[in-house]
Order: C-alpha cells, then sequence, then structure tokens
C-alpha cells in the first residue's frame, strides 16, 4: 500500500501571513489539494502564530467534516498545555508530538525518548483516553531501545525526520545511504508495533527512494517542498505529483 500525502499548510500560511490580507487562503488551498487527492492537511500551530494561526484551525477542521470526511487532519506541535489545549478543542485525527523549542525556525529533530519518556508517557495517555492517533517525532538512526520507549509510551506511530535525507538532495550516495538507514530504523519500529510515518524537506524526486527502502510507510507530511512545486506546477498538479512518487497510482 503506497504511503497517503498529507498537505502541510505551514506554508502557505507564511506566505499570507506577510501582509494583513485573507490570500493566499489557507482553506481554499487545503481544498484543492484535498480535491486533488491528499489524504489529509497538517497543520504546525506554534505558540507565536507565525505559520498556521489558532484561528485557521476551525476552518480546516470545518472544512474537513463537511467536504471531505474520508480524510484527516493533523496537529503537530510541541506537547505544552496550550498546544494540548488546541487538540482537545479541534479534535484532529492524528496528533504529532514534536520536541521543538519556540524559538526553532523549524523542526530539526525527534525525540531524546530517554530523557522525555516521562513527559510522553503522560501526555500520550492523555491524548489517546480522547481517542486520538498519537505519532512521535524521531531520528532516524535505528536505536532500537529509544523505539522501545516510544512504543512503551502509547503512542500509535513515530514519524521519521527525515532532514537530513532531504538535504542530500545533490549527493546521491550519501542520499542512499541515509535512507537506507531510515528504513532499517522503520523495520526495527514495525517489529515494536509502531506503524511510521514520514516528513522533512521531502521532495517529488526524493520521495520514491525513501518509499522503497520503507515499503511499509504509513504517511507523508510535506508542506515546504509540495508549496514550492505549487508555485510551478498549482496546487492540484503539484498533490498529483507527489502522490505519483508515494507509488500510488494517478
Amino acid at each position: 500500500m503506497p504511503a497517503k500525502l498529507s498537505v502541510n499548510l505551514n506554508a502557505v500560511a507564511m506566505l499570507r501571513n506577510r501582509r494583513d490580507l485573507p490570500w493566499p487562503s489557507v482553506t481554499a488551498l487545503g481544498r484543492i489539494a484535498l480535491e486533488a487527492g491528499a489524504s489529509g492537511l497538517t497543520v504546525h500551530p506554534r505558540p507565536d502564530q507565525r505559520h498556521v494561526r489558532f484561528s485557521d484551525l476551525q476552518p480546516i477542521r470545518d472544512l474537513i467534516d463537511d467536504e471531505f470526511s474520508e480524510t484527516e487532519f493533523n496537529m503537530e506541535g510541541y506537547p505544552n498545555e496550550e498546544f494540548l489545549r488546541l487538540v482537545e478543542t479541534h479534535e484532529p485525527e492524528q496528533v504529532t508530538l514534536v520536541p521543538d523549542d519556540p524559538a526553532q525556525a523549524t523542526s530539526d529533530h525527534g525525540w531524546d525518548f530517554r530523557k522525555n519518556h516521562n513527559l510522553l508517557g503522560s501526555v500520550v495517555g492523555r491524548l489517546k483516553k480522547k481517542g486520538f492517533r498519537v505519532s512521535l517525532f524521531a531520528d532516524g538512526d535505528e536505536d532500537t531501545e529509544a523505539l522501545r520507549i516510544a512504543k512503551e509510551t502509547g503512542a500509535d506511530r513515530i514519524e521519521l525526520y527525515t532532514g537530513p535525507y532531504g538535504g542530500c538532495y545533490d549527493d546521491p550516495e550519501k542520499a542512499e545511504t541515509i535512507a537506507a538507514a531510515l528504513g532499517r530504523t522503520a523495520e526495527i519500529a514495525a517489529s515494536l508495533g509502531l506503524e511510521v510515518n514520514a516528513g522533512h524537506d521531502l521532495t517529488v524526486a526524493n520521495l520514491p527512494l525513501l518509499a522503497k527502502h520503507i515499503p511499509n510507510l504509513a504517511e507523508v507530511s510535506i508542506g515546504h517542498g509540495l508549496t514550492a512545486d505549487a508555485l510551478e506546477y498549482g496546487m492540484a498538479e503539484s498533490v498529483r505529483r507527489f502522490r505519483r512518487a508515494c507509488g500510488q497510482t494517478v
């Protein structure tokens, strides 16, 4: 089964936020993405709202509920109380927990599962009681003990941080090495009962190799690369291009 595609709308929101104007519309471009076959929409509502704003969350929830009920809403963020309350208010199908400092420009590493075992166990337990699927951002370093701890928190999935892989766009040999390591990490996760997502700096060019090494890949969440692609091809065609790169028949 090819990986599903969730379109991250943060880059669209960041472009809109350059002006105090309602365009480009986050929900309108989300609608186009879903009409083109995306399986869901992802947002990362950071505390300073420099990308997606808190006021965007209910319109996205309504868009999915009213027009695309077979698709999913994925909210990602650091599990402070503010984020958890947003999750409980807007009820995404999936919650992806990331270890971001509020000052970070973007996510750039996975959780230290040993250090954050108790925190994550408490938060995941709270979210699971509400019925949310929970995914934890993870590095692709083949650390069986760390992944076992991730499973012990009660999480359903990990999301492999693919930034180092995406950074090898001009070094095919290094890309192959990192993709293979990500594949082995995914195998370990699967053996422990964790499903595997992936995200960060994924493109039409590098998705096929990643999918080759992770045949059980459940979902990819893509924002920057897909939004850049959309400037050239349009949102609908870019979604179709990324779906083909995932191995989907379009």
